[in-house]
Protein backbone atom coordinates (compact mmCIF):
# COMPACT_ATOMS: atom_id res chain seq x y z
CA UNK A 1 0.00 0.00 0.00
CA UNK A 2 2.86 2.15 0.87
CA UNK A 3 4.34 1.64 -2.22
CA UNK A 4 1.86 2.33 -4.21
CA UNK A 5 0.60 5.81 -2.28
CA UNK A 6 4.44 6.53 -3.04
CA UNK A 7 3.67 5.63 -6.80
CA UNK A 8 0.67 8.13 -7.59
CA UNK A 9 2.34 11.05 -5.33
CA UNK A 10 5.24 10.91 -8.06
CA UNK A 11 3.26 10.56 -10.65
CA UNK A 12 0.99 13.47 -9.06
CA UNK A 13 4.08 15.41 -8.92
CA UNK A 14 5.42 14.83 -12.79
CA UNK A 15 1.94 16.12 -13.48
CA UNK A 16 2.43 19.25 -12.02
CA UNK A 17 6.07 20.14 -12.86
CA UNK A 18 5.14 19.50 -16.53
CA UNK A 19 1.89 21.74 -16.32
CA UNK A 20 4.13 24.34 -14.57
CA UNK A 21 6.64 24.22 -17.42
CA UNK A 22 3.99 24.29 -19.77
CA UNK A 23 2.70 27.16 -18.10
CA UNK A 24 6.18 28.87 -18.12
CA UNK A 25 6.32 28.18 -21.56
CA UNK A 26 3.21 30.05 -22.57
CA UNK A 27 4.41 32.87 -20.49
CA UNK A 28 7.68 33.07 -22.28
CA UNK A 29 6.02 32.72 -25.53
CA UNK A 30 3.79 35.58 -24.91
CA UNK A 31 6.41 38.07 -24.03
CA UNK A 32 8.60 36.49 -26.39
CA UNK A 33 6.20 38.24 -28.77
CA UNK A 34 8.08 40.55 -31.42
CA UNK A 35 9.39 43.36 -30.17
CA UNK A 36 9.35 47.09 -32.60
CA UNK A 37 11.31 49.83 -32.31
CA UNK A 38 9.90 53.02 -34.08
CA UNK A 39 11.87 56.56 -34.57
CA UNK A 40 9.68 58.97 -34.55
CA UNK A 41 9.50 63.09 -33.86
CA UNK A 42 8.83 65.04 -30.27
CA UNK A 43 5.00 66.07 -32.05
CA UNK A 44 4.46 62.14 -33.63
CA UNK A 45 5.44 60.52 -30.16
CA UNK A 46 2.31 60.16 -28.84
CA UNK A 47 0.47 59.77 -31.36
CA UNK A 48 2.18 56.79 -32.98
CA UNK A 49 2.48 55.33 -29.05
CA UNK A 50 -1.19 55.20 -29.16
CA UNK A 51 -1.50 53.83 -33.01
CA UNK A 52 1.24 51.58 -32.72
CA UNK A 53 0.05 49.89 -29.11
CA UNK A 54 -3.42 49.97 -30.24
CA UNK A 55 -2.25 47.19 -33.39
CA UNK A 56 0.03 45.67 -31.07
CA UNK A 57 -2.82 45.21 -28.40
CA UNK A 58 -4.23 42.84 -31.02
CA UNK A 59 -0.64 41.42 -32.46
CA UNK A 60 1.06 40.21 -29.21
CA UNK A 61 3.60 42.41 -29.92
CA UNK A 62 6.03 44.87 -28.00
CA UNK A 63 6.31 48.69 -29.12
CA UNK A 64 9.39 50.59 -28.27
CA UNK A 65 8.80 54.33 -29.93
CA UNK A 66 12.47 56.79 -29.30
CA UNK A 67 11.62 60.17 -30.26
CA UNK A 68 14.24 61.76 -32.18
CA UNK A 69 14.57 65.49 -34.09
CA UNK A 70 13.02 64.74 -37.53
CA UNK A 71 15.80 65.49 -40.20
CA UNK A 72 18.07 63.49 -37.45
CA UNK A 73 16.37 60.26 -38.58
CA UNK A 74 17.39 59.98 -42.22
CA UNK A 75 20.99 61.40 -40.78
CA UNK A 76 20.76 58.74 -38.34
CA UNK A 77 19.93 55.66 -40.17
CA UNK A 78 22.60 55.12 -42.19
CA UNK A 79 25.23 55.61 -39.19
CA UNK A 80 23.37 53.14 -36.44
CA UNK A 81 24.26 49.88 -35.15
CA UNK A 82 21.94 47.22 -36.06
CA UNK A 83 21.63 46.41 -32.01
CA UNK A 84 20.21 50.35 -31.78
CA UNK A 85 18.82 50.51 -35.32
CA UNK A 86 14.83 50.88 -35.72
CA UNK A 87 12.51 48.62 -37.39
CA UNK A 88 9.91 51.50 -38.88
CA UNK A 89 10.26 55.22 -39.09
CA UNK A 90 8.86 58.45 -39.51
CA UNK A 91 9.63 59.82 -43.08
CA UNK A 92 9.63 62.13 -45.58
CA UNK A 93 8.58 61.06 -49.20
CA UNK A 94 11.74 62.81 -50.83
CA UNK A 95 14.33 60.51 -48.25
CA UNK A 96 12.70 58.00 -51.12
CA UNK A 97 15.25 57.60 -53.29
CA UNK A 98 18.67 58.24 -50.92
CA UNK A 99 17.32 55.40 -48.47
CA UNK A 100 16.15 53.17 -51.14
CA UNK A 101 19.08 53.70 -53.14
CA UNK A 102 21.80 52.97 -50.21
CA UNK A 103 19.24 49.66 -49.23
CA UNK A 104 18.25 51.09 -45.72
CA UNK A 105 14.82 50.79 -46.27
CA UNK A 106 12.31 47.82 -47.43
CA UNK A 107 9.57 47.49 -50.00
CA UNK A 108 6.43 47.52 -49.24
CA UNK A 109 2.81 45.94 -50.40
CA UNK A 110 0.02 48.19 -50.25
CA UNK A 111 -3.30 46.26 -51.94
CA UNK A 112 -5.76 48.09 -54.80
CA UNK A 113 -8.18 48.59 -52.22
CA UNK A 114 -6.00 50.33 -49.74
CA UNK A 115 -3.99 52.44 -52.93
CA UNK A 116 -7.88 53.71 -53.56
CA UNK A 117 -8.00 55.41 -50.51
CA UNK A 118 -5.08 57.98 -50.94
CA UNK A 119 -4.35 60.45 -53.90
CA UNK A 120 -2.26 58.96 -56.65
CA UNK A 121 0.69 61.93 -55.96
CA UNK A 122 1.19 60.33 -52.13
CA UNK A 123 1.67 56.82 -53.38
CA UNK A 124 4.02 57.71 -55.89
CA UNK A 125 5.92 60.37 -54.06
CA UNK A 126 7.04 57.04 -51.83
CA UNK A 127 7.58 55.21 -55.15
CA UNK A 128 11.41 54.56 -56.24
CA UNK A 129 12.84 53.00 -59.14
CA UNK A 130 15.49 53.12 -62.18
CA UNK A 131 13.75 50.40 -64.29
CA UNK A 132 10.64 49.29 -61.90
CA UNK A 133 9.20 51.59 -58.95
CA UNK A 134 8.38 49.92 -55.75
CA UNK A 135 6.51 51.50 -52.70
CA UNK A 136 8.80 52.35 -49.41
CA UNK A 137 6.27 54.05 -47.77
CA UNK A 138 2.65 54.56 -46.10
CA UNK A 139 1.77 58.22 -46.73
CA UNK A 140 -0.28 60.07 -43.53
CA UNK A 141 -0.14 63.61 -43.63
CA UNK A 142 0.44 65.92 -46.75
CA UNK A 143 1.74 69.35 -46.64
CA UNK A 144 2.03 71.91 -48.80
CA UNK A 145 2.25 76.50 -48.50
CA UNK A 146 -0.54 78.75 -49.19
CA UNK A 147 -0.71 82.25 -49.39
CA UNK A 148 -2.19 83.58 -45.95
CA UNK A 149 -3.93 86.93 -46.51
CA UNK A 150 -5.04 89.59 -44.01
CA UNK A 151 -8.63 90.10 -45.01
CA UNK A 152 -8.84 93.07 -42.83
CA UNK A 153 -5.68 94.93 -45.04
CA UNK A 154 -6.28 93.49 -48.67
CA UNK A 155 -8.82 91.89 -50.56
CA UNK A 156 -8.36 88.07 -51.09
CA UNK A 157 -6.43 88.31 -54.77
CA UNK A 158 -7.42 86.47 -57.87
CA UNK A 159 -4.41 87.58 -60.00
CA UNK A 160 -1.20 87.83 -59.59
CA UNK A 161 -1.28 91.95 -61.04
CA UNK A 162 -3.54 92.41 -57.89
CA UNK A 163 -1.85 90.82 -55.21
CA UNK A 164 1.19 93.15 -56.57
CA UNK A 165 -0.50 96.14 -56.43
CA UNK A 166 -1.97 95.19 -53.25
CA UNK A 167 1.26 93.97 -51.83
CA UNK A 168 3.00 97.72 -52.10
CA UNK A 169 0.22 99.38 -51.46
CA UNK A 170 0.18 98.42 -47.66
CA UNK A 171 3.61 97.82 -48.10
CA UNK A 172 3.70 101.83 -48.27
CA UNK A 173 0.93 102.46 -46.32
CA UNK A 174 3.00 100.66 -43.53
CA UNK A 175 6.60 101.89 -44.39
CA UNK A 176 8.04 98.24 -45.21
CA UNK A 177 10.67 97.07 -46.84
CA UNK A 178 8.91 93.92 -48.79
CA UNK A 179 5.43 93.62 -50.34
CA UNK A 180 4.67 90.06 -49.26
CA UNK A 181 6.29 87.60 -46.49
CA UNK A 182 8.22 85.49 -47.74
CA UNK A 183 11.29 83.77 -45.87
CA UNK A 184 14.34 83.10 -47.75
CA UNK A 185 17.37 84.30 -45.63
CA UNK A 186 21.24 84.31 -45.85
CA UNK A 187 20.89 80.27 -46.67
CA UNK A 188 17.71 80.86 -49.38
CA UNK A 189 14.92 79.07 -49.38
CA UNK A 190 13.94 77.19 -52.68
CA UNK A 191 10.72 75.23 -51.17
CA UNK A 192 9.32 78.61 -50.05
CA UNK A 193 10.34 80.33 -53.41
CA UNK A 194 8.49 78.15 -55.38
CA UNK A 195 5.20 79.23 -56.46
CA UNK A 196 7.24 81.91 -57.95
CA UNK A 197 9.25 79.62 -59.86
CA UNK A 198 6.83 77.45 -61.06
CA UNK A 199 4.60 80.60 -62.06
CA UNK A 200 7.75 81.41 -63.77
CA UNK A 201 7.90 78.18 -65.68
CA UNK A 202 10.58 77.06 -63.46
CA UNK A 203 11.06 73.28 -62.76
CA UNK A 204 13.79 71.09 -61.23
CA UNK A 205 13.72 67.72 -63.22
CA UNK A 206 11.54 66.70 -66.54
CA UNK A 207 10.40 63.21 -66.83
CA UNK A 208 12.01 60.88 -68.92
CA UNK A 209 9.63 57.99 -71.81
CA UNK A 210 9.14 55.91 -68.61
CA UNK A 211 7.44 58.40 -66.64
CA UNK A 212 10.15 58.60 -64.12
CA UNK A 213 12.10 62.12 -63.06
CA UNK A 214 15.14 62.23 -65.26
CA UNK A 215 18.21 63.94 -63.26
CA UNK A 216 19.75 64.81 -66.56
CA UNK A 217 16.86 67.26 -67.65
CA UNK A 218 17.40 70.16 -65.34
CA UNK A 219 14.61 73.01 -65.74
CA UNK A 220 16.25 75.48 -63.09
CA UNK A 221 17.40 77.79 -66.17
CA UNK A 222 15.19 76.52 -69.14
CA UNK A 223 13.69 78.87 -71.60
CA UNK A 224 10.37 79.78 -70.75
CA UNK A 225 11.75 80.59 -67.22
CA UNK A 226 14.36 82.73 -68.64
CA UNK A 227 12.10 84.44 -71.16
CA UNK A 228 9.87 85.59 -67.59
CA UNK A 229 12.71 85.87 -65.21
CA UNK A 230 12.71 89.99 -65.74
CA UNK A 231 9.76 90.12 -63.78
CA UNK A 232 12.38 88.82 -60.42
CA UNK A 233 14.14 91.97 -61.17
CA UNK A 234 11.24 93.97 -61.51
CA UNK A 235 10.06 92.40 -58.33
CA UNK A 236 13.06 93.12 -56.44
CA UNK A 237 13.81 96.56 -57.62
CA UNK A 238 10.01 97.44 -56.55
CA UNK A 239 10.36 95.73 -53.08
CA UNK A 240 8.02 92.84 -53.78
CA UNK A 241 9.87 89.96 -52.40
CA UNK A 242 13.55 90.54 -50.23
CA UNK A 243 16.16 88.08 -49.64
CA UNK A 244 16.80 89.68 -46.49
CA UNK A 245 13.16 88.59 -44.85
CA UNK A 246 13.88 85.34 -43.06
CA UNK A 247 11.24 82.94 -41.62
CA UNK A 248 10.96 85.12 -37.84
CA UNK A 249 10.83 88.78 -40.01
CA UNK A 250 8.17 87.32 -42.32
CA UNK A 251 6.22 85.74 -39.49
CA UNK A 252 5.80 89.17 -36.91
CA UNK A 253 5.66 91.24 -40.26
CA UNK A 254 2.17 89.62 -40.51
CA UNK A 255 0.95 88.94 -37.01
CA UNK A 256 1.64 92.77 -36.40
CA UNK A 257 -0.35 93.48 -39.69
CA UNK A 258 3.24 95.30 -41.15
CA UNK A 259 2.16 93.34 -44.31
CA UNK A 260 -1.42 91.78 -45.83
CA UNK A 261 0.26 88.82 -47.46
CA UNK A 262 2.57 85.58 -46.06
CA UNK A 263 3.71 82.57 -47.61
CA UNK A 264 3.74 79.39 -45.03
CA UNK A 265 2.12 76.09 -44.69
CA UNK A 266 -0.01 74.46 -41.77
CA UNK A 267 2.53 74.25 -39.40
CA UNK A 268 1.26 77.34 -38.63
CA UNK A 269 -1.96 76.49 -38.45
CA UNK A 270 -2.57 77.05 -35.16
CA UNK A 271 -0.34 80.19 -34.82
CA UNK A 272 -2.80 81.48 -37.34
CA UNK A 273 -5.69 80.72 -35.70
CA UNK A 274 -4.57 81.95 -32.26
CA UNK A 275 -3.20 85.21 -33.52
CA UNK A 276 -7.40 86.98 -33.57
CA UNK A 277 -6.64 88.23 -37.63
CA UNK A 278 -9.17 87.75 -40.42
CA UNK A 279 -7.50 85.80 -42.98
CA UNK A 280 -8.18 83.19 -45.29
CA UNK A 281 -5.52 80.76 -47.56
CA UNK A 282 -5.41 80.25 -50.76
CA UNK A 283 -3.17 79.46 -53.68
CA UNK A 284 -0.92 81.94 -55.22
CA UNK A 285 -2.61 83.25 -58.58
CA UNK A 286 -0.77 82.70 -61.38
CA UNK A 287 1.84 84.80 -62.82
CA UNK A 288 2.87 83.01 -66.44
CA UNK A 289 1.93 79.46 -65.46
CA UNK A 290 0.45 78.69 -62.34
CA UNK A 291 1.70 79.39 -59.41
CA UNK A 292 1.88 75.93 -57.54
CA UNK A 293 3.73 75.08 -54.72
CA UNK A 294 5.61 71.62 -53.70
CA UNK A 295 3.79 69.44 -51.57
CA UNK A 296 5.18 67.31 -49.02
CA UNK A 297 4.39 63.92 -47.80
CA UNK A 298 5.11 62.12 -44.59
CA UNK A 299 4.43 58.82 -43.66
CA UNK A 300 6.23 55.41 -42.40
CA UNK A 301 9.06 53.29 -43.82
CA UNK A 302 9.92 49.71 -42.83
CA UNK A 303 14.31 49.44 -42.80
CA UNK A 304 16.60 46.75 -43.50
CA UNK A 305 16.90 46.38 -39.77
CA UNK A 306 13.13 45.33 -39.57
CA UNK A 307 14.67 41.89 -40.99
CA UNK A 308 18.00 41.47 -39.27
CA UNK A 309 15.83 41.93 -36.32
CA UNK A 310 13.83 39.15 -37.05
CA UNK A 311 10.62 41.33 -37.09
CA UNK A 312 10.04 42.03 -40.79
CA UNK A 313 6.44 40.81 -41.05
CA UNK A 314 4.99 42.23 -38.08
CA UNK A 315 7.18 45.36 -38.76
CA UNK A 316 4.98 45.53 -42.23
CA UNK A 317 1.83 44.22 -41.07
CA UNK A 318 2.17 47.40 -38.51
CA UNK A 319 2.85 50.32 -41.19
CA UNK A 320 0.74 48.82 -43.98
CA UNK A 321 -2.56 47.55 -42.85
CA UNK A 322 -2.61 49.62 -39.32
CA UNK A 323 -1.31 52.78 -40.26
CA UNK A 324 -3.26 53.00 -43.19
CA UNK A 325 -6.57 52.63 -41.64
CA UNK A 326 -8.49 55.99 -41.36
CA UNK A 327 -8.61 56.11 -37.79
CA UNK A 328 -5.18 55.93 -37.78
CA UNK A 329 -4.27 58.31 -40.58
CA UNK A 330 -6.66 60.92 -39.01
CA UNK A 331 -4.72 60.76 -35.17
CA UNK A 332 -0.97 61.06 -36.73
CA UNK A 333 -1.93 63.74 -38.71
CA UNK A 334 -3.62 65.55 -36.66
CA UNK A 335 -0.97 65.15 -34.19
CA UNK A 336 1.60 66.90 -36.78
CA UNK A 337 -0.65 69.64 -37.59
CA UNK A 338 -1.25 68.43 -41.30
CA UNK A 339 -4.17 67.09 -43.39
CA UNK A 340 -4.38 63.34 -43.40
CA UNK A 341 -3.50 61.82 -46.59
CA UNK A 342 -6.06 59.39 -46.57
CA UNK A 343 -9.58 59.85 -48.47
CA UNK A 344 -11.40 58.68 -46.21
CA UNK A 345 -9.61 61.02 -43.16
CA UNK A 346 -10.95 63.97 -43.70
CA UNK A 347 -9.95 66.93 -41.64
CA UNK A 348 -11.94 68.96 -39.40
CA UNK A 349 -10.27 71.71 -38.95
CA UNK A 350 -11.34 74.42 -41.51
CA UNK A 351 -7.88 76.07 -41.70
CA UNK A 352 -6.28 72.76 -42.71
CA UNK A 353 -8.88 72.63 -45.26
CA UNK A 354 -7.77 75.29 -46.65
CA UNK A 355 -4.29 74.99 -47.12
CA UNK A 356 -5.29 71.65 -48.64
CA UNK A 357 -7.57 73.23 -51.48
CA UNK A 358 -4.40 75.57 -51.89
CA UNK A 359 -2.51 72.22 -52.95
CA UNK A 360 -4.70 71.83 -55.89
CA UNK A 361 -1.99 71.13 -59.25
CA UNK A 362 1.28 71.13 -56.81
CA UNK A 363 4.41 69.09 -57.56
CA UNK A 364 5.79 66.73 -54.97
CA UNK A 365 9.43 67.19 -54.11
CA UNK A 366 11.56 65.29 -56.14
CA UNK A 367 12.35 62.12 -54.58
CA UNK A 368 15.70 61.06 -56.11
CA UNK A 369 18.83 61.57 -54.27
CA UNK A 370 19.54 63.77 -57.23
CA UNK A 371 17.57 66.55 -55.54
CA UNK A 372 20.41 67.14 -53.01
CA UNK A 373 22.43 68.58 -54.75
CA UNK A 374 19.52 71.22 -56.01
CA UNK A 375 18.43 72.79 -52.34
CA UNK A 376 21.52 75.05 -51.87
CA UNK A 377 22.00 76.16 -55.25
CA UNK A 378 18.39 76.90 -56.48
CA UNK A 379 17.60 78.74 -52.80
CA UNK A 380 21.22 80.74 -53.45
CA UNK A 381 19.61 81.89 -57.32
CA UNK A 382 16.84 83.81 -55.36
CA UNK A 383 18.87 85.45 -52.94
CA UNK A 384 21.23 86.81 -55.61
CA UNK A 385 18.67 88.15 -57.27
CA UNK A 386 16.03 89.65 -54.89
CA UNK A 387 18.40 91.18 -52.09
CA UNK A 388 17.50 94.58 -53.33
CA UNK A 389 20.52 97.05 -53.98
CA UNK A 390 23.06 95.58 -55.89
CA UNK A 391 21.00 91.75 -56.64
CA UNK A 392 22.27 89.88 -59.92
CA UNK A 393 20.34 90.17 -62.67
CA UNK A 394 17.60 87.07 -62.05
CA UNK A 395 18.69 85.40 -65.53
CA UNK A 396 22.01 85.20 -64.74
CA UNK A 397 22.04 84.42 -61.54
CA UNK A 398 19.90 80.90 -62.25
CA UNK A 399 22.13 80.06 -64.95
CA UNK A 400 24.95 79.79 -62.88
CA UNK A 401 22.41 77.89 -60.50
CA UNK A 402 22.11 75.81 -63.07
CA UNK A 403 25.35 75.17 -64.16
CA UNK A 404 26.29 74.79 -60.39
CA UNK A 405 23.55 72.19 -60.17
CA UNK A 406 24.55 70.21 -63.28
CA UNK A 407 28.10 70.08 -62.23
CA UNK A 408 27.05 68.61 -58.78
CA UNK A 409 24.80 65.83 -60.43
CA UNK A 410 27.73 65.04 -63.45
Amino acid sequence: MFNSLKRVWALIGVTAAVAAIAATSAVASHKAGPTIVIWTDANRTAAVTKVANDWAAKSGATIKVVTKNFGDIRDNLGTIDTADAPDVITAAHDWTGQLAANGLVEPIFLSNATKKQFPTYTVNAFSYGTAVKKLYGVPTSVENIGLVVNTKLAKVPTTFKQLETEALQVKKAKHQTFGIAVQQGASGDAYHMYPFFSGLGGYIFGLNHAGNLDPSDIGVANPTFLKNASLIDKWNKEGLINSKVDSSAAQNAFLKQQTAFWVTGPWNAALLKQSGLSFKVVQMPAIVKPSVPFLGVQGFMVTKFASAHGVDSAAKDLVTNYMATPAAQTLLAAANDRPPASLKAKSSDPVLAQFSAASKGGVPMPNIPQMNSVWSDLGAAWVRSTKGAGAMPAAKSFKDAACRIADKIG
